[in-house]
C-alpha cells in the first residue's frame, strides 16, 4: 500500500501541472475531471496521516505493556491497543478503497490498439494476426465493441500492421498492461527441418481521448488522399478513399484505408491522431518528471519484451511478473482473464 501512495504523490504533482494547463486553455471539462482526481488523492493523503498517527499511538501502547507492572494499567493499555488495532484495520480498508477508485487515466471508455509485426518476416506477420484474433475474442467475451481503423495484410494472411478501437466498460484498466513486445516460439508450417523459430510483434495500447481533451486546429493538419492498397501493394480501389493526415506541430503522421469511403477513413485517422497526441503529451510529462526526480515513473515502456508464447511447451510466460500459464491455445482463443487479473493485482 505504501508503494502505491508514494506513486500517487508523484502523480499528484503532475495533476497540479495539468490543472494549470486546463485552466489556462479554458478547458473546463478537463479541469473538472482533474479537480475531482486531485480531491480523491488528497483524501488518500489525509487518511495516510491519520494512519501514521494511529501507528504512533499503537507503538506507545506496546511500550507501556513492555514496561508497566501495574495490572490495572496493563489492562487499560491492552484495551487501548485492541481499539487502536481495530481503528487501524478500518482505516487501511478506507485507504485501499480510495486507491481502487477510478483513476484519471482509467476514465477512458475506448482505447486504440496498434499491433505491428516485428522480427521474423512472414512468421511475425502471422503472429500479429494471432494476437489480433486473441484480442478480438477477448473483446467479444467482455461485450466490447471493436472497430478496425487501419490494416495491412500479407499474401499469407498475416498482418504487417493493424490498428483498431475497442470500446466498453473497464476497457483501459484491463488492456493497459498489454502494451509491449510479444514473442512467439514455434515451428512454422513452412519449416521442414522442425526448427523452432522466434518471432515478435509489438502491441501499443493508447487511451482514446475525449474530444475536449485533445483540441486539434484545422490549420495544424495536412490532409492527403490516396488509393487504398491490398496485399502485395496492389491498388484495390480506383478512387482515392484512403486518407493520410500529418499533424504539423508534432510531425505525427497517421493513415487509414480500411473504411469504404473517404469521410470514414478521415474520421478513423483523426481518432488515431488524437490518441497518439495524448500519448506524446503523457510521455513528455513523464520525461519531465523523470528528469526532475530521476526515478522511474509509470509502467514499462512498450518497447520492452513483456510476454513469450512458447508452442512446444504449451506455455505463456509474462516476464514482468515471472509467471507462466500452460494453456496456450485457450489464451490465444481469448481466455485472457487469468493473466489480466494477475497483472492488475501485481502491477496495478
Amino acid at each position: 500500500m505504501s508503494d502505491k501512495i508514494e506513486k500517487l504523490k508523484e502523480q499528484y504533482k503532475s495533476i497540479l501541472e495539468e490543472l494549470k494547463k486546463a485552466q489556462k486553455e479554458s478547458n473546463w471539462e478537463e479541469f473538472g475531471r482533474l479537480q475531482k482526481e486531485k480531491e480523491r488523492m488528497e483524501k488518500v493523503f489525509e487518511k495516510e496521516r491519520e494512519l501514521k498517527d494511529l501507528e504512533k499511538k499503537l507503538k506507545e501502547a506496546e511500550e507501556i505493556l513492555k514496561k508497566e507492572k501495574d495490572p490495572q494499567l496493563i489492562t487499560l493499555a491492552q484495551e487501548e491497543k485492541k481499539q487502536l488495532q481495530k481503528e487501524k484495520e478500518n482505516l487501511q480498508k478506507e485507504i485501499q478503497k480510495l486507491l481502487e477508485e477510478e483513476k484519471p487515466d482509467e476514465g477512458f471508455d475506448s482505447v486504440i490498439v496498434e499491433i505491428r509485426a516485428g522480427a521474423g518476416g512472414d512468421e511475425a506477420a502471422l503472429f500479429a494476426a494471432d494476437l489480433f484474433n486473441m484480442y478480438s475474442k477477448y473483446a467479444a467475451s467482455q461485450n466490447w465493441s471493436l472497430k478496425v481503423l487501419d490494416s495491412h495484410k500479407t499474401d499469407l494472411g498475416g498482418l504487417k500492421e493493424i490498428i483498431f478501437e475497442l470500446s466498453g466498460q473497464n476497457v483501459y484498466s484491463k488492456m493497459k498492461f498489454e502494451g509491449g513486445v510479444h514473442r512467439v516460439q514455434r515451428i512454422p508450417e513452412t519449416e521442414k527441418s522442425g526448427r523452432i523459430h522466434t518471432s515478435t510483434a509489438s502491441v501499443a495500447i493508447l487511451p482514446k481521448p475525449k474530444k475536449t481533451q485533445i483540441q486539434i486546429k484545422p490549420e495544424d493538419l495536412k490532409i492527403e488522399t490516396f488509393r487504398a492498397s491490398g496485399p502485395g501493394g496492389q491498388y484495390v480501389n480506383r478512387r482515392e478513399t484512403a486518407v493520410r493526415i500529418t499533424h504539423l506541430p508534432t510531425g505525427i503522421v497517421v493513415a487509414s484505408q480500411s473504411q469504404r469511403n473517404q469521410a470514414a477513413n478521415k474520421e478513423a485517422a483523426l481518432s488515431i491522431l488524437q490518441a497518439r497526441i495524448l500519448e506524446l503529451q503523457n510521455k513528455r510529462a513523464n520525461e519531465k518528471l523523470q528528469k526532475e526526480r530521476r526515478i522511474q515513473i509509470g509502467r514499462m515502456e512498450r518497447s520492452e519484451k513483456i510476454r513469450t508464447y512458447n508452442f512446444p511447451q504449451n506455455r505463456v510466460t509474462d516476464h514482468r511478473i515471472r509467471k507462466s500459464w500452460h494453456n496456450l491455445e485457450e489464451i490465444l482463443a481469448g481466455e485472457l482473464d487469468p493473466i489480466i487479473e494477475e497483472l492488475e493485482k501485481t502491477l496495478g
